[in-house]
């Protein structure tokens, strides 16, 4: 038997003479306790043939060795039958224990830099061919953009409020941070802007109103180590701008050529974010679409799930442009639509051999005409109602010509058309004369609205005497009362 054996010099091949031993495995240690008993033997004439690299159809022993999988290709290859067994695993222990007095040639001390040097070029290869650690730029990138911002936002200010005492109405006049910082750097001492020409930083309206504004400027004197420190202030705000901009245009450019797809869904800056919070492409491929959806808000859902509210709809991806541009009543459908998408882009990118960007392109279409149809739908569902047809009407272009109204020119007390009515309908109830119809009195039947049968199946003498009572009162009242004079017959018989 012949044992293949790896060491960072290269690799050996031992010849096993007694063979049996090997069936003992507790005791094969015994076998390699010196140099000398492990070195007993001869060397084979097969193994010979191997050394000499003859071919190894010839060697016809079996070849011991401790990986499997290179067994299998040996094995392929060369027509050679491997050996792989706890016995040959304590052989090659024993072998390793005994290296340096089986291989000669080879101080202790050529073996221990062989396998330091074996041991670093077997890590940076690792490194560098590592899909897990491709990802790590952009995650650094992205994160050093951050603090970028942080650090730019606290100078700028800093700068703003210190140079504000010396030119106060400058911050107002000039806006943008970066424009400011280089008038700052331009400027020095607001008596210098009178000379200082500014059209290559600001336009031709705003240099004018600061000139003009340094003339009658409130803010106090300061000295010229002063106005020193403060320009170079703002010479470290234009470098970390100017570092900024380009490191936005590396991630850019690494995102694109990472995740293409992602990157065409999300945009570059959320899907680095994505990326950085998940720690790699490939463990944000292993997270389901409502992961991706609601990355980034872990303390709110967690929040909402131990004070049992509702759960957040959208983490880091509220920051995309699709997202963005919806209503807040589409802005959980879209936000979930758009996290489904953006899963399979992300497997798409971690796990696909392609590295094009069609994927992502088509289905960004698919969203965009998804949320099209839901915002006319929107309007479709309240164009009916009275509300949307007022908040139609009052952006509406009305091109109606006003006419003056001169009835607000006089000053005279003016009546109401009420009124005057009103006056006529008097007037006119005063010329005629007062008639009133008689009223006729209304005499019920006895059994009208009642069943005549069920009434006097139910009759008590109670009911019956206040009958015959109510039945004497009516006999009784004169006839007068019976028929109704008009006030036209009482004023005839007082004529008469």
């Amino acid at each position: 038997m012949l044992v293949l054996f790896e060491t960072a010099a290269g690799y050996a091949i031992f010849k096993v003479l007694d063979e049996q031993k090997l069936q003992q495995v507790d005791s094969l240690w015994k076998e390699f306790e010196t140099p000398e008993k492990a070195n007993k033997g001869k060397l084979g004439k097969s193994l010979k043939k191997v050394l000499k690299k003859v071919v190894a159809k010839e060697a016809h022993e079996q070849l011991a060795i401790t990986d499997a999988k290179l067994g299998g290709v040996i094995k392929e290859k060369l027509n050679l039958s491997c050996v792989h067994s706890p016995a040959v695993a304590e052989l090659m222990r024993g072998i390793r224990n005994q290296m340096e007095g089986l291989i000669t040639g080879l101080p202790a001390r050529e073996i221990s830099a062989m396998s330091l040097g074996l041991a670093h070029s077997l890590s940076r290869y690792k490194l560098k061919f590592s899909p897990d650690k491709v990802d790590t730029m952009i995650v650094q990138a992205i994160s050093l953009l951050d603090d970028l911002d942080k650090e730019l936002n606290n100078y700028i200010m800093r700068c703003r409020e210190w140079y504000g005492w010396h030119f106060p109405e400058l911050g107002k006049i000039i806006t943008d941070n970066l424009a400011y910082c280089k008038s700052v750097r331009k400027i020095g001492d607001r008596t210098n802007v009178a000379s200082m020409d500014l059209s290559d930083i600001l336009p031709e309206e705003i240099e004018a109103e600061v000139k003009l504004a340094a003339e009658i400027s409130m803010g106090t004197e300061v000295s010229e180590e002063d106005i020193a420190n403060i320009m170079h202030l703002c010479d470290q705000v234009i470098e970390i701008s100017e570092y900024r901009s380009q490191l936005y245009d590396y991630l850019k450019n690494r995102m694109m050529a990472i995740a293409p797809n992602l990157t065409v869904m999300v945009g570059e800056l959320v899907g680095a974010r994505l990326i950085s919070h998940a720690g790699s492409l490939l463990n944000l491929a292993k997270h389901p679409a409502s992961t991706v959806q609601i990355l980034g808000a872990e303390k709110a859902l967690f929040r909402a799930l131990k004070t049992r509210r509702d759960t957040p709809k959208y983490g880091l991806i509220y920051h995309a442009s699709l997202v963005g541009q919806t209503t807040a009543k589409n802005k959980g459908k879209i936000s979930r639509m758009l996290a489904a998408k953006s899963a399979l882009a992300i497997r798409y990118d971690a796990l696909g051999e392609d590295t094009n960007a069609e994927m992502g392109v088509e289905n960004r279409a698919k969203l965009e005409a998804r949320l099209r149809y839901l915002e006319e739908k929107g309007i479709r569902r309240i164009s009916g109602s009275g509300k949307a047809l007022a908040r139609a009407d009052k952006y509406q272009h009305k091109s109606d010509v006003k006419v003056y109204d001169p009835s607000g020119d006089s000053t005279l007390p003016t009546v109401s058309k009420k009124r005057k009515i009103e006056e006529v309908e008097e007037g006119e109830e005063e010329e005629k004369p007062v008639e009133a119809k008689a009223k006729k009195v209304k005499r019920e039947s006895p059994t009208e609205g009642k069943h005549p049968y069920r009434e006097a199946e139910t009759e008590t003498p109670k009911k019956k005497k206040k009958k015959e009572k109510k039945k004497a009162e009516e006999e009784s009242k004169p006839e007068e009362e019976e028929t109704a004079i008009s006030p036209a017959e009482e004023v005839r018989g007082v004529e008469r």
